[in-house]
C-alpha cells in the first residue's frame, strides 16, 4: 500500500510541530520566534509621566553585594525585570545586550532578577551576556513596583518614568536608540 503526498505531509508537519516542545531546537525557535513578534515599547507622553517619589532601593549586584540605588538619582536608567526561566525574558535579552553595549558607561542598567546567582550565572555564560545583573531583594521597598518578567521602565534624569513596558520588548531598534540619545541631552 502506497503512502500519500498528503499523508506523509501531514507526519512532516505533525513532527515539526512536536519538535517545537520536545527538543533543543524548540527553545531556541521559540526564542526565535518571540523576538521576532517582539514590538516596540511605547513611550508616555511628557504630561502623563509619574516621578518616582526617591531613589532609596537596596539592591544586589552581581558579586552579591548590597548597594543603594541612590547612585543613579539624576542619570537615565534603564531597569528590566527577568527571569532566566521565563521564555520571554530570554528571547529580549539580547535587545537588552545591544542597548547595553551602544549606551553602557552613559545609562545605568538594571536587569534584575530575583533569582539565585548560580542559575543566573550559568544563564549568563551560556547566552554571552555580559551586562551587569542586579539581584531583588524581596520584601525591601522599592521606588517602582516590581513588574511580572519581562518588565521594564526607562527613567529620565528626573526620574520621572518615560517607558513602562510590560511584556517582551525590542529594546535594539532605531525608535528606542533616539529616545536614549534625547534623554541624555536633556539638562537635569
Amino acid at each position: 500500500m502506497a503512502i500519500k503526498k498528503k499523508t506523509v505531509l501531514n507526519i512532516l508537519l505533525i513532527v515539526f510541530i512536536l519538535s517545537f516542545f520536545v527538543t533543543p531546537l524548540g527553545y531556541h525557535s521559540k526564542i526565535m520566534l518571540n523576538r521576532l513578534f517582539a514590538g516596540s515599547a511605547d513611550v508616555i507622553p511628557a504630561e502623563q509621566r509619574i516621578q518616582i517619589e526617591d531613589y532609596n532601593w537596596r539592591l544586589k549586584n552581581e558579586n552579591w553585594e548590597f548597594f543603594n540605588f541612590e547612585k543613579s538619582e539624576g542619570k537615565v536608567v534603564f531597569i528590566n525585570f527577568w527571569a532566566s526561566w521565563r521564555l520571554p525574558s530570554a528571547a529580549e535579552l539580547k535587545s537588552i545586550q545591544n542597548l547595553y553595549d551602544t549606551y553602557k558607561g552613559k545609562v545605568d542598567f538594571y536587569i534584575i532578577t530575583d533569582e539565585e546567582q548560580e542559575p543566573v550565572l550559568e544563564f549568563m555564560e551560556e547566552n554571552n551576556f555580559d551586562f551587569p545583573v542586579t539581584y531583588l531583594i524581596i520584601g525591601d521597598r522599592s521606588p517602582l513596583p516590581a513588574l511580572e518578567p519581562p518588565g521594564t521602565y526607562i527613567l529620565d534624569k528626573k526620574g520621572r518614568i518615560v517607558v513602562k513596558k510590560e511584556g517582551i520588548a525590542d529594546w535594539d531598534n532605531a525608535r528606542i536608540m533616539s529616545l536614549m540619545e534625547d534623554l541624555l541631552k536633556a539638562r537635569t
